[in-house]
Formats: structure tokens, C-alpha cells, sequence
């Protein structure tokens, strides 16, 4: 077999040498803290079920999607689906994508033109930075949840003479490696008075916040205000892909101008069933309510533990425990995962050097004596 370019392994060596190496692991058997499947949706018997019969009831045994939406493969399923989605979410219009990488950066290289402006969260997600920098747009990062620091960015380039320019302001609901929300109002404000176009990727919010789990936007009222929402199915709803939601007119200019979207074999019908079985268990579960009270419990459980200082502040179903350095928090979490517990250490590059973190995803299903436990071992690590 032919060896990597000496460029390619001499990158391969720094992350080895920094203890950073990234591998790919086997599922285990230790007590869930670890995955994003908030509501135990992904092993839920009763969407399976549905799925099948679901697609049974209208005839379905097809396993491919057989190409891209635009050529063969925009089966029945999708329409429907993308109705109910918009119905659910109260949108205009609904766009399912086969994954939220998918989505995000479909929309981040199509929608920003020449000579407009991107402002986006210095901790926004990868996958939308690399749609950013698809863009012909110009970019620039403000500080995390900081509205002062954006409202400097916004005047800076409103001052431009371009009349045509677009401002479009980039967030999450949640963020994923810190569990922490923006303001959201005040962020709707800001773009009102300023013109701009506030889009929000919600992955991390759907299923925990809003009725029914609809979402941190629709929890606030102000789902009508945003330009664009990103949510994704392969969290709290335990399925695969993702929709953009937003005015008939952008799902229209995706379809036609998304490459992500276009250049892409479309979902085979299974998944767009599962898809409407998870929306429709979501109506009817009361997953929800658990998962809301085990965040409060571990909410109240650091401060039992008196951790709450090394912690970022959360609401979520996503808690980080700041430990520095990559050796320290890949340390602690062995510690912890040899106990029982499948709590993972994120680290830099993932995460800032010295914002090195175990993340502690929440679930439905976790009891209180877990969470309990896990706290006490962390509690008893981290004071060594």
C-alpha cells in the first residue's frame, strides 16, 4: 500500500504528539452521558414500529431514493413530510437535506453574495464555518453570546456605501460544545433595527425546548422573525438528516441553487418515515418532561457537589466541565468511563487549548442515581 505524503503524515505525527489524535471507537456498554440522543428516540421500539408499518400502509418497499430530488428521487414521502415539518415548526416552507452538514453548508455558500456580510458566533459549528468560507461573502467571527461585540461589527459594516450589501447573523440555539444559549430576543431586535438576517441552527434545541419539543425559537415566539432555521434529526428525534425552514421563496432559491441539495442521491423513503414516526412520537411521549427534570436535577446536583464553578452555565441537555489540557480531561474521563460512566473529554483542536472539556450529554432515560454517581466520581477526580 502506498504511504501518505510526507505533508499529510507529518500533520498525522503533531496530533499524536499533542495527544489529540482522533480515533474512531466501538460502542460500549457503560451508562449513556455521552451521545445526543437526548430522548432515547434512536432505540424507541414504538418509531420503529411505525416506520415499518408506515410504510406498509402506503405501499413502500423500496430501498433507494435512485437519484438526486431533481432528477428521480423526490418520492411522496418528502412532499409529505416537508408539509408536516413546515406544519410542526410553523414555517412557510420546509427543505429536508440528507444530514445538517448537508444543510449547513448548502445554505452558508449559496444564500451570501458577493460583497455581503456574514457575522457569525466565534463558536458556531464547523460545519457552518465551512459553508462560510464557500461563501463569496465576507466573514467575521464576534464574540460568543457577546451582543456588544456584535453590535460594533453590525455599525462597521453598515457603514459601507453599498446599498445592496446583506448583513446576515449566524448563531445557534444551543451550542454543542458548550451547552450554553444566545439571547435570542435581543438578537431578533438587533437585526430588526439594523436590517440584518438572523439564521439559527436549532440541532441541539429540537426535542428539549418548546411545545412538543418544537424548538428554543418557538419556546420564545419569535420563529416568525428569524430568516433561516437549521434543525437536525439525528439528536433528540434519533434519526438521520436535517431541514432548513424559512419563506417559500428561499426554499426555491436552495432548490435551485443549493449545491449540497442538488448534486446529491436523495434519502431513501425509510428515512423520511422514521423521520414523521419520530414527529409523531414527539406529540405523544413524555420523554420530554423526564429529560427537563434530570437537567434540573444536575443542575442542582453541582451545586451539591460544589462543581457549578467549573462548569458553563446551561439550561440544555449539553454540560461542559471546563478541565485544561488535553492529557488532564483525557485522564478524568478514563477515570470516570472506567467506573461505568460514558462521559467524553473534548479536546483542543476541537476545543480552544485551555478550554479543554469532559461534556456531559443528558438524556431522558438517565435516573437520578446515575446522574447522582457520576457527579460524585467527578467531584472526587477533579479534587485529586
Amino acid at each position: 500500500m502506498k504511504r501518505l505524503p510526507k505533508k499529510l503524515q507529518s500533520k498525522l505525527d503533531v496530533r499524536r504528539n499533542e495527544d489529540a489524535l482522533r480515533r474512531l471507537l466501538s460502542q460500549n456498554n457503560l451508562v449513556d452521558f455521552s451521545s445526543n440522543d437526548y430522548l432515547g428516540f434512536a432505540s424507541s421500539r414504538t418509531i420503529f414500529d411505525a416506520t415499518h408499518q408506515l410504510l406498509i400502509e402506503k405501499n413502500i418497499n423500496q430501498n433507494g431514493a435512485t437519484g438526486s430530488r431533481l432528477l428521480s428521487g423526490n418520492h411522496n414521502l418528502y412532499t409529505e413530510t416537508e408539509k408536516m415539518l413546515a406544519s410542526f415548526h410553523l414555517a412557510e416552507a420546509a427543505l429536508i437535506f440528507n444530514s445538517g452538514y448537508d444543510a449547513n453548508i448548502g445554505l452558508f455558500s449559496s444564500v451570501p453574495q458577493r460583497c455581503d456580510i456574514i457575522l457569525y458566533d466565534e463558536v458556531i459549528h464547523a460545519s457552518i464555518r465551512d459553508g462560510i468560507q464557500m461563501s463569496n461573502a465576507k466573514s467575521y467571527k464576534f464574540k460568543h453570546n457577546d451582543l456588544e461585540d456584535l453590535h460594533s461589527h453590525i455599525k462597521r459594516s453598515r457603514n459601507s456605501n453599498n446599498n445592496e450589501q446583506e448583513v446576515y447573523i449566524v448563531t445557534e440555539s444551543v451550542f454543542s460544545m458548550d451547552g450554553d444559549c444566545p439571547d435570542l430576543r435581543s438578537l431578533v431586535t438587533l437585526c430588526q433595527k439594523y436590517n440584518c438576517h438572523l439564521i439559527v441552527d436549532e440541532a441541539h434545541a429540537a426535542g428539549v425546548y418548546g411545545k412538543y419539543g418544537a424548538g428554543l425559537l418557538q419556546e420564545l415566539g419569535i420563529e416568525d422573525q428569524v430568516f433561516a432555521r437549521i434543525n437536525t434529526f439525528g439528536k433528540a428525534l434519533g434519526c438521520h438528516g436535517a431541514v432548513v425552514f424559512g419563506a417559500n421563496d428561499l426554499k426555491a432559491y436552495l432548490v435551485n441553487f443549493c449545491r449540497s441539495f442538488i448534486y446529491t442521491t436523495g434519502l431513501p423513503p425509510h428515512s423520511l418515515a422514521t423521520i414523521q414516526s419520530a414527529y409523531n412520537e414527539l406529540k405523544n411521549t413524555s420523554e420530554i418532561e423526564k429529560l427537563k427534570k434530570n437537567i434540573i436535577f444536575f443542575n442542582q446536583k453541582l451545586e451539591t457537589e460544589n462543581l457549578k464553578q467549573i462548569f458553563i452555565e446551561s439550561t440544555s441537555a449539553i454540560h461542559c466541565c471546563i478541565i485544561s489540557g488535553n492529557e488532564n480531561v483525557k485522564k478524568i474521563a478514563a477515570k470516570i468511563q472506567d467506573k461505568g460512566f460514558d462521559v467524553k473529554p473534548i479536546l483542543s483542536p476541537t476545543v480552544p487549548k485551555g478550554k479543554e472539556r469532559l461534556r456531559f450529554c443528558l438524556h431522558s432515560f438517565n435516573s437520578k442515581e446515575e446522574i447522582d454517581e457520576v457527579l460524585e466520581l467527578l467531584a472526587t477526580f477533579v479534587s485529586n
